[in-house]
């Protein structure tokens, strides 16, 4: 060290830069830090039918992947399709063959269906070998290629994560799907699987797909969409086609794949880490194109409800929609202008529709004082208190009642023999627009005398069933119901509720409602308003649902988080653990479920799960 001390500063610094990995003293002998590898090599194998819908946002998430272009091969075929496909893929290709590593185009104009294929949604053994082949032609391309990955995805699934081609690859799997998320508690992979090869319920199930446990997790079946690790020495016995020798089970491609995967000894893996996508419930054999069509239509609008909207590919063009008024006078949503955020995804979801739409300026309990509210004539129902909170009418559920109240109004004014009221913060149910057409068409064929009709509400009174409306599918006679989410008003239902004068006692627009069909629990509110004659009803099962109940992430009432009507400095902030107007429906006991209601075939559809 006394050395080196004594040495010049020159000198010195020469030597020690001369010890530097990037500068040696011979120039020969200089380098640079290493360079990274190359993203592993993919190869994405797209089987389409009948796709020409959920292509554009499909296809705009595979575009959207966060993974090298160059690093991927595109593997695509498409056949007996009775839409436009064809043109769609071929267009999509054409645009972006340039920035894959390779493309390959495999499309089939005729036949458009398979022999002895009753509906484009039926599987035949036809429809299942065939399938069946093609990916097993994709996978050996795949493998002739030196891909490091192969990846399968329906045409129809939609991965909303960029990152989720890396976050698969960082697990170190053979076969290894990503969680999708549907309207349903169906997913797409299996946590049982019985001794024919059938699905079979399991307690691990629902703890995976609602993300109480989160990791990834070993199953017998993965589908849909998943990854395969190429470069695993196990793979190379892995195969879609043909079965493998000791197969007996169901001739079922997702079924035959399993197999092969146990057979090679390779374990299926789900992973739930993070949300990675969405996906349509599958449909029935009798179901047609439109079903096809309106069920992912809905899991858009599911997908929207708390994350932002899927986008399509900027290469393809979509038709425009043609919004209608499903047969209403008008179609009211009512939305406060400081929530921009519901105005739009409410907007985008009746559009989505085919829906036209007016959109009402909802009154802001929060703008409103003291002196507003003196000039309006309003005052409170004497001896009015929350049945939750015991506190009086907070100045976000005001702001609610005159939302609703000038609806009426300009009913009324305008005449509208039959109109639809929603509000902002809603959830459709699938095949909305066709079931609630369905249900106007019988309640004018029936010749019904209504005034309003539910289509969301929370059913107060769960002791007992309601009454089943004759000679109509899904309707009943409404009991105790909270919530304004939407319903239908007539022309006659809104002279009754403004021929109430309700801002001389006012109350919740969710009391007034059932004060007003003669249903409230409380005897000394009822008496207050002399005639209750409103004729009330409400469709069953319900139509739409709120976005959020109490207690969920980003849930917001601007109703109930408000100050007393009449007093700023009283905050009405509730205890969200002790909520029960917000929270989600009551279970409502077997004995009184409302199971004499004619049904319908769509609403069969809407309950499938598993």
């Amino acid at each position: 060290m006394h050395g080196l001390a004594c040495l010049p500063a020159a000198l010195l610094a020469l030597l020690l830069t001369g010890c530097s990995p990037a500068r040696a003293y011979f120039a020969e002998e200089r380098w640079s830090p290493e360079s990274p590898l190359l993203a592993p090599r993919v190869f994405l194998a797209l089987i389409c039918r009948n796709s020409e819908h959920s292509l554009p946002y499909f296809l705009g998430t595979i575009e959207r992947l966060n993974y090298p272009k160059e690093r991927m091969a595109l593997w695509v075929a498409t056949d007996h399709n009775k839409d436009n496909t064809t043109a769609v893929l071929r267009d999509w290709l054409v645009k972006m063959q340039s920035l894959y590593h390779y493309v390959e185009w495999r499309p089939k104009e005729e036949p458009e269906h398979y022999r002895n294929e009753d509906g484009p949604k039926q599987w035949t053994d036809l429809r299942y070998e065939h399938v069946m082949k093609l990916r097993q032609v994709a996978l050996e391309s795949a493998r002739e290629m030196w891909a490091d990955h192969f990846m399968l995805a329906d045409c129809d699934n939609l991965l909303t994560n960029p990152d989720v081609l890396w976050k698969l690859m960082k697990e170190n799997k053979t076969i290894i799907a990503p969680m999708l998320e549907s309207r349903a508690a169906y997913s797409n992979f299996w946590c049982g699987m019985t001794s024919q090869g059938y699905y079979k319920r399991t307690p691990a199930y629902i703890p995976i797909r609602k993300q109480l446990r989160r990791g990834c997790f070993a199953v017998p079946m993965v589908h849909s969409t998943f990854l395969i690790d190429l470069r695993k020495e196990a793979s190379r016995q892995l195969a879609f086609h043909p079965a493998h020798p000791e197969y007996s089970w169901a001739f079922d491609d997702i079924i035959v794949f399993a197999f092969s995967a146990r057979m090679a000894d390779v374990q299926m893996f789900v992973c739930n880490k993070e949300t990675y996508g969405y996906f349509p419930v599958p449909l029935r054999s009798h179901n047609t194109l439109q079903d096809e069509v309106d069920s992912f239509s809905h899991s858009m609008l599911e997908v929207n409800v708390r994350n932002p909207p899927v986008m399509p590919s900027k290469h393809i063009r979509l038709p425009k929609k043609q919004p209608d008024k499903l047969g209403f006078d008008e179609v009211f949503m009512i939305n406060l202008q400081r929530r921009t955020d519901r105005r739009e995804r409410m907007t985008r979801a009746l559009y989505e529709q085919g829906i036209a739409c007016k959109v009402i300026a909802a009154v802001d309990g929060k703008a409103t004082n003291i002196s507003d509210i003196h000039a309006m004539g309003i005052h409170m129902l004497p001896g009015y208190n929350d049945p939750y909170h015991g506190r009086p009418l907070t100045k976000g559920e005001l702001g609610c009642f005159l939302s609703h109240y000038n609806v009426w109004k300009e009913i009324v004014e305008r005449r509208l023999d039959t109109s639809l009221v929603i509000e902002d913060d809603l959830r459709f149910e699938i095949f909305f627009k066709r079931r609630l057409m369905n249900l106007m068409r019988e309640v004018e064929d029936e010749g019904l005398d209504w005034d309003l009709i539910y289509i969301g509400r929370k059913r107060m009174q769960v002791d007992h069933p309601e009454k089943a409306v004759p000679n109509i599918h899904n309707i009943v006679e409404a009991d105790y119901s909270y919530w304004t989410l939407g319903y239908m008003m007539s022309l006659q239902g809104a002279e009754k509720l403004l021929k109430a004068e309700p801002l001389k006692k006012i109350l919740p627009v969710d009391e007034f409602l059932p004060i007003m069909f003669n249903k409230h629990p409380v005897s000394d509110y009822m008496k207050q308003f002399e005639t209750r004659d409103l004729k009330a009803f409400s469709a069953e099962p319900l139509l739409v649902y709120p976005t959020h109940y109490t207690g969920d992430q980003g849930y917001i009432s601007d109703t109930e988080t408000s100050t007393v009507w009449d007093n700023d400095k009283v905050r009405t902030d509730w205890d969200r653990a002790r909520s029960g107007k917000t929270g989600e429906q009551a279970e409502i006991s077997t004995e009184a479920q409302n199971s004499d209601v004619l049904q319908s075939p769509l609403d069969s559809t809407a309950r499938d799960e598993l």
